[in-house]
């Protein structure tokens, strides 16, 4: 576990990230069932275990933001198992005074094969702990799949024994 004793205004996080969708371009929504993606392709549904080693390497504060007091990390992992994978993404976290409560996000594109099918996706992370009490859910970025995992949709799970990482991945491939 990473101990981080940093601090940041929940305003301040929701304010920059509704201030960088706007950014964004809107994309124009379709209301046609055929154009969904699984209106014509059969959905395959998996399920991937296996482990995976991660080093997390601390970074400094971006230039002129320093004083929002954020850890920054890069993330290096290697997925055994299921999915043959190697990793590269960054971490947002911190930590508050109340003992046991903290936050992170992150974002990582994976590059392997799962279940031997090859390409890469991104894997977009949102943890908090309250007081102990932990959430996290890691999501595939709808339509980040490239190559032979285009299409892939799906979240993982992960489990930390004695200093062991392990996944489970949930998800459906057309």
């Amino acid at each position: 576990m990473i101990t981080m004793t940093l601090r940041l205004d929940k305003l301040t996080c929701m304010s920059a990230f509704i201030l960088f969708l706007g950014q964004l371009p809107i994309a124009q929504a379709r209301t046609d069932a055929s154009a969904s993606p699984t209106a014509t392709k059969e959905v395959v549904k998996m399920h991937a275990t296996g482990s995976f080693d991660v080093k997390l390497a601390p970074q400094t504060a971006a230039p002129g933001i320093e004083t929002a007091k954020l850890g920054r990390m890069t993330i290096d992992k290697k997925f055994h198992g299921d999915l043959a994978a190697a990793s590269l993404g960054e971490m947002l976290a911190i930590r508050t005074e109340v003992q046991g409560s903290a936050g992170y996000v992150a974002m990582e594109r994976v590059t392997g094969s799962l279940h031997g099918r090859k390409g890469s996706f991104v894997l977009q992370h949102s943890g908090t702990m309250n007081r102990g009490v932990s959430l996290l859910a890691l999501t595939v970025v709808p339509d980040s799949g490239t190559d032979e995992l285009t299409g892939l949709r799906g979240s993982m799970t992960i489990e930390i024994d004695h200093g062991k990482h392990s996944y489970t991945m949930d998800y459906v491939l057309p």
